[in-house]
């Protein structure tokens, strides 16, 4: 059984405006370093992470000291004429309204089609996965975009859900848990390290008695403040 944490970014300036920021490479801004710095993060033996900035960012916070594995494919999605703007710029746009009533289910213009970015999402946590099986790694960290914890979840969720239901945070994500057979079942259960409230930690073994039954056992892991 292999246990990952799928960690989103901290925040950028663009996310706190709600602008469309995928391959924009932006730093974390000033609040985002500081609410990352009030989080514990869970324990693992190994880190991954998208190879932009602001995940790249997260992972130094977040774990001091140790250099993640960049995995290209974790890349946030290219959002092509959308990219840096929000609603407010779009408003009136009739190729951005035409995007709202697909449902999120077109192509960007001038960007990526959104299936074939889920795709390559999966196609980089399989390989993540296969670097964890051939190593022995039983827990990971994967500090990445929204849209990759997304399509992954979508993917390897148990019971299954839609892209849009695993939406999180900055700093907040999932607890993912792959069974021996392959099968990826997910959990997370509220709870606290000894040195105070940080990351939903899960509290054990029995909280996952259900995963092979296909039973819901999972939550948002939330990013929870630790200053004083």
């Amino acid at each position: 059984m292999i246990r990952m944490y799928l960690i989103r970014h901290g925040s950028t300036p663009g996310n706190r405006e709600r602008r469309y920021i995928g391959r924009t490479e932006e730093d974390l801004c000033e609040e985002g370093i500081l609410a990352l710095k009030g989080q514990e993060a869970p324990e693992v033996q190994r880190i991954y992470a998208s190879p932009m900035r602001r995940c790249i960012q997260t992972a130094k916070i977040l774990y001091p000291g140790r250099a993640p594995v960049k995995i290209e494919e974790f890349r946030e999605c290219d959002f092509g004429r959308f990219e840096g703007k929000n609603y407010q710029d779009l408003s009136g746009d009739p190729v951005y309204q035409a995007w709202i009533d697909s449902g999120g289910t077109l192509g960007f213009p001038g960007g990526e089609e959104p299936g074939w970015f889920r795709r390559r999402c999966v196609e980089g946590f399989d390989k993540v996965l296969e670097d964890c099986r051939r190593d022995g790694i039983e827990t990971a960290a994967l500090i990445v975009h929204g849209g990759t914890i997304m399509s992954i979840m979508e993917a390897y969720a148990r019971p299954k859900g839609s892209y849009y239901d695993f939406q999180v945070g900055n700093g907040e994500g999932y607890e993912l848990v792959i069974t021996d057979d392959g099968a990826g079942t997910c959990g997370i259960c509220p709870g606290s390290s000894a040195g105070g409230p940080g990351m939903a930690l899960s509290s054990g073994a029995a909280d996952r008695a259900s995963d092979r039954k296909g039973r819901k056992n999972y939550q948002k892991m939330s990013a929870k403040d630790q200053r004083r």
